[in-house]
Parts: structure tokens; C-alpha cells; sequence
């Protein structure tokens, strides 16, 4: 058998461009990339809701109501926004953003609003206080660093993210 012939590897290429690795699953960059998407909506959206709440004198369950409210709504609207630039009607849109996102954002939203919910002093510091923001800056990066894992391993399926991807 002649193994000079590599013709058989060119999807190698498409696959590494598509941020796949070699075995076809999902690299890290990409999963890093959309975890990043996925954060700064989050982020976004939870500091307003905290604002918003903070200002109207809220007590801390309609806060993070609001507050994880909003990170979903900015977290798809990142998605739909791209996606509706790439020519898609808005009902494909939002399906493609649901799709893509609702997994990410939730386990995103559900660690990071623990580790606030679990730092002693965190749901009653203001946002002047430093404690407030080290319990939510903190929660954001450790809800990045398990995110991006579940990210990696959706897209690696053809899921989240890789919804999207399909469309650049």
C-alpha cells in the first residue's frame, strides 16, 4: 500500500480551521472563545440587573432575578446580533441563539451566582464595597473555568457554539 498519497488528510486542515483538533472534536481555542462570548453577556447583563436592583433599594432575590434575568438576555442577544448579521430571519435567529447559548449561559449563571450566593457577606455588600465585587469577579472566573469545558464538549458534538460556527 502507498502511503505517499495523503490526499485522504485534507479535511485535516478544515477541521483545524474550524477549531476542531485532530480527532475531530472541539479545540480549546474555540472553546475558550465562546466561553468568552458567553461571559461578557453574562457579565453585562448581571452588573446592570445589580445596579438596577441596588438603586430601586430590591431586596437580593429580586436583584438576582433581574440580574440573571438580564445575563441571558444579553448573552443571546451577542448570538442573535451575529447571526442576523450573517443574513438569517429573525425566527431562524433566535432558535440558532437558544440553541447555541442557553447551556453555556445557564451553567455559567448557576456557578457564578453560587459562589456568590456561598461567600460570606457577598449578598449584602453594596457595589462599593470590595467584597461585592472580588465575590463577583471571582464567581466569573471560576464559572469560566468549568464553562469552558462544557463548551469544548458541546461543541465537539456539533452543539452550542457550534451552531454558530456554522455560519461564519
Amino acid at each position: 500500500m502507498d502511503h505517499s498519497d495523503h490526499s485522504h488528510h485534507g479535511d485535516h486542515a478544515s477541521h483545524m480551521a474550524a477549531g476542531t483538533d485532530a480527532a475531530g472534536g472541539a479545540s480549546w481555542s474555540m472553546a475558550v472563545k465562546a466561553t468568552l462570548h458567553c461571559l461578557t453577556g453574562c457579565a453585562i447583563g448581571e452588573i446592570l440587573g445589580m445596579v438596577i436592583g441596588t438603586a430601586l433599594l430590591w431586596g437580593n432575590v429580586p436583584t438576582m432575578v433581574l440580574a440573571i434575568s438580564l445575563a441571558f438576555v444579553f448573552g443571546y442577544s451577542f448570538t442573535l446580533f451575529a447571526v442576523r448579521r450573517a443574513g438569517l430571519d429573525w425566527k431562524s435567529a433566535v432558535r440558532i441563539a437558544l440553541a447555541a447559548d442557553t447551556v453555556s449561559i445557564a451553567v455559567m449563571e448557576l456557578v457564578d451566582n453560587s459562589i456568590i450566593a456561598l461567600t460570606p457577606g457577598a449578598m449584602d455588600a453594596h457595589l462599593s464595597d470590595g467584597l461585592f465585587w472580588y465575590a463577583l469577579l471571582g464567581g466569573f472566573a471560576v464559572a469560566f473555568l468549568i464553562t469552558t469545558p462544557v463548551n469544548k464538549w458541546m461543541i465537539g458534538r456539533g452543539k452550542g457554539h457550534a451552531v454558530v460556527h456554522s455560519l461564519h
